[in-house]
Order: C-alpha cells, then structure tokens, then sequence
C-alpha cells in the first residue's frame, strides 16, 4: 500500500481511455430538444479525470486516438487548453469518430445521448503503448471502457504489463457503460481481469455489484479485492463511500450542493482523490476532498470547465466544513 502512495506523490499521471466533446444546453434547466443554444467543451472520462488533475496541479498524459476530423482537432485544442499532455495522441483517418455526449444542465427528467458508433478511441493499439516512456510517471489510471473492444483492450493490458515493468502501480476506475460493450459477460469478464490486475480500484455499487453478478454482492466483492491488498473505493451515491485499505474501512459522506446535473461527478472524485493522496494528505481527507470535487462538479455546467482548481476546491471545502454522516 505504501508503495501506490508514494508512487501517487510523484503527481504525474499518464492515462488510458477516451476523449470526446460535450455539448450541453447553454441555459440551465433547459432540456435539449428546447434549447436555442448549446456550450461545446471537452468530454470523455479520461479525459476529464486528466483536465481535473492538471487543475489541481498534477501532470497528466492521455493515451487515446482521436478522430481526423473537425471535432478530433477540437478535443486535443481543449486537452492542451487544460493543460494535459498530448504527447502521446494518435490521429487516425477514415471512418472512425470521436464520442460526442448531448446532455442539459437539469435533474429531473436529465438526458445524455451519447454517440459512439466507429468509436476513435477503440483505435488504440499495442504499438502505440509501446512509444510511452513509462518510466517518466508515477502510475497508470485507466477507465473501464477503453477496455470494451479491441485493439484498445489488447492495448491497454499490455501497456499495464509495460506500466508493471517500469514499477508503475495500475489505478482502475470501473466505469462501466454498457452501451460500448459486445455483451454483459463479456464486460463482467473483463472488467473482473482489470481489476485483480490493478492495485487500486475506484468504482460505485453498481459497478462492483455487475463484477460480482449482482448489486447485492457488490460490497463483498469490494471487501474481496481488499483482503488482496488493493486501495478499493466503493462509492454509494448520496450516502458517501467506503474505502478499503490495510484492512481498515473508512467511511465517508457527501457535501450536499444543489445540483443541477448528475454527470460528471466520478471523474472529479477520481481526479480530488489523487490529488489529495499526491498532496500528503491522510486517505480519508483525500476521499473527502474527492467527493468535495464531486458536489462542485454537479452543481455547475459542463464537466471538465466544472472542475476545480486547487484554491477552488479549498475555498468549497472553507464554505463547507463537514461533510453528510455515511
């Protein structure tokens, strides 16, 4: 367990999975089909986990393809815009595209369309891995649906067996989206090999739930991941999460904000989190500080232009001394 934490303290990042663009009704509350105007920004989780640490002051390098196109050149100007290295971005012609989320600024009745046909970032491949120094970061952070086809599934376990050789410990975040998978065994499959290959995994009940083959025994598979001496986060919602370490289970609550979109909230907590551990910080400040990058998350437009930074988040955390009892 040491070991991932002071591998986190090295506050560099290189990251696996997708980027998109976002486009979300300039008015709030206004569902899409109504809106005269839409904000366009950068999307994809990995993406977002990656704007989200670069704001609180950590290096962040994505891995991923993007499309040949108008909207490809788009999400690598927003990438460097954050700040995220693209060093290690692939454009790739033809047919393939990158995702695109149409989603409101709304609670109730919320919608996000997604578009993932001929997916760029499934495009990745064991060539690509291979060009990554390695060496030149802390850890690796995947998301889980990079792991949904192949080549970026081939690509990605063997950039984990690259990352291992280097010393890099493997950070997981479950991400389950069923619309990119072939099947639900298939995902189970997979996502359940990720994670025993991972040495920390950061996921809600229903993920783990889906990994263990029922939401009943999600939290005994997160207890089962553990007792392999894994950092585990099993989040529950609006009642906190729990996390698992050196056979300890902390557990956290929420900063209640009102929110006016659900989206977006994971890859800020990922993205606090680290941040928390690189900055010192005892484990469960660091879960707090995710969730506090969480509730900001929710209670604004967009998802990466949402994020804090690090005197945002502090002066949240200020106006917000406690957080809600798991």
């Amino acid at each position: 367990m040491q070991a991932l934490l002071d591998a986190i303290a090295k506050r560099s990042f290189v990251v696996f999975g997708r980027a998109g663009m976002d486009l979300f009704a300039a008015t709030p509350g206004v569902k899409s089909e109504d809106a005269g105007m839409f904000q366009a920004d950068l999307g994809g989780s990995s993406a977002n986990i990656c704007a989200g640490l670069v704001k609180l002051g950590c290096r962040a390098a994505l891995v991923t393809s993007v499309s040949d196109d108008a909207v490809g050149r788009f999400a690598v100007n927003r990438l460097r815009h954050y700040g995220v290295d693209t060093t290690h971005l692939q454009v790739v012609g033809g047919e393939y595209r990158l995702s695109l989320a149409v989603y409101e600024s709304r609670i109730e009745d919320f919608q996000n369309v997604i578009y993932r046909n001929g997916a760029v970032d499934f495009q990745v491949t064991p060539q690509d891995v291979e060009r990554v120094d390695y060496a030149a970061f802390g850890a690796l952070i995947t998301a889980g649906t990079v792991l949904a086809a192949d080549p970026a599934r081939e690509a990605t376990f063997h950039a984990f067996d690259l990352a291992r050789r280097a010393g890099l410990p493997i950070i997981f975040d479950i991400d389950y989206r069923p619309y990119s998978w072939p099947s639900p065994e298939v995902a189970a499959q997979v996502l359940s090999r990720a994670g025993a290959e991972s040495d920390m995994i950061v996921g809600n009940d229903e993920e783990f739930g889906f990994m263990a083959g029922g939401i009943d025994k999600g939290l005994a598979k997160a207890r089962e991941l553990a007792a392999q001496g894994k950092l585990v986060v099993y989040k529950m919602g609006h009642q906190g999460a729990i996390t698992f370490a050196d056979g300890q289970e902390i557990r956290t609550g929420i900063f209640p904000v009102t929110a006016i979109k659900p989206n977006g909230a994971g890859d800020s907590f990922m993205a606090g989190l680290l941040a928390g551990i690189a900055d010192g910080r005892p484990l469960r400040e660091a879960v707090l500080r995710g969730s506090a990058c969480a509730s900001i998350v929710v209670s604004r437009p967009g998802c990466a232009p949402a994020m804090p930074d690090t005197q945002g988040l502090n002066e949240f955390l200020a106006a917000h001394p406690g957080a809600t009892d798991c």
